[in-house]
């Protein structure tokens, strides 16, 4: 096949244990997902139907075990945030996918951040504008190597935490999840086909707060992986 110009590379990200990479297709990312989380950011934690944004495949950051990646502040923002989550990687594609069955279309998980230029994202939603000036921006998915689900098996609680310059900022428990991963990836399906390659990141506990330029942000989720990025 000829294209008009060269085809940009398959984003990837590695997977743990192994010289693997997994190729990332689409990032799917679930809005407030933790009650105390909706509620700091001025919103009722009722249990309504999840909402999900998009990142662009290619804003994936992959940060290696033991190592610091840096990240650069992006532009046009002076107010960016962290957010740290579990993330889920689709093997098996489908539409209308069961709750009970969803655990059957996990790949792997991984820790990741969803970094936010949380001034673009406000100004966007009190416009009633989409929010991808806000969230989707380049390398705005710091992410570990994946872990597969045959290793780490489905984990629906331990410990999810992010520190700044050593000091906590954020720290819950995937088990205070509103919407479970599985019930996550049924939801999501009736709108999308989800396909290999996907990834879904599922929410942020609370305590989510702005970084600058020289910082060191270390999180992670209990038996899944932690990452360290400083801002550049």
């Amino acid at each position: 096949m000829s294209y008009a110009i060269p085809p940009a590379p398959i984003p990837a990200v590695p997977v743990a244990g192994s010289t693997d990479k997994f190729p990332v297709h689409r990032i799917y990312c679930v809005g407030r997902n933790y009650a105390a989380h909706a509620r700091e950011m001025g919103s009722d934690p009722d249990r309504e139907p999840p909402f999900f944004f998009c990142k662009p495949a290619d804003a994936v950051v992959p940060v290696a075990q033991n190592d610091t990646t840096d990240v650069a502040y992006p532009p046009e923002t002076a107010n960016y945030h962290h957010e740290v989550e579990l993330v889920v990687a689709i093997g098996k594609g489908g539409r209308n996918i069961s709750s009970g069955n969803a655990n059957d279309h996990v790949w792997g998980y991984a820790a990741g951040f969803d970094m936010t230029r949380r001034d673009l994202q406000f100004a966007l939603r009190d416009k009633g504008r989409p929010w991808e000036l806000g969230k989707a921006f380049d390398q705005s998915a710091p992410i570990t190597p994946i872990v597969p689900a045959e290793l780490s098996g489905h984990p629906s609680s331990g410990r999810v935490w992010l520190a700044v310059n050593g000091k906590t900022r954020q720290e819950g428990n995937l088990s205070d999840l509103i919407w479970s991963v599985p019930e996550t990836i049924a939801h999501l399906s009736k709108y999308f086909e989800l396909q290999p390659g996907d990834l879904i990141f599922t929410g942020t506990p609370e305590g989510v707060g702005a970084v600058i330029m020289g910082d060191l942000l270390t999180g992670g989720v209990e038996g899944v992986g932690e990452l360290s990025i400083r801002i550049v």
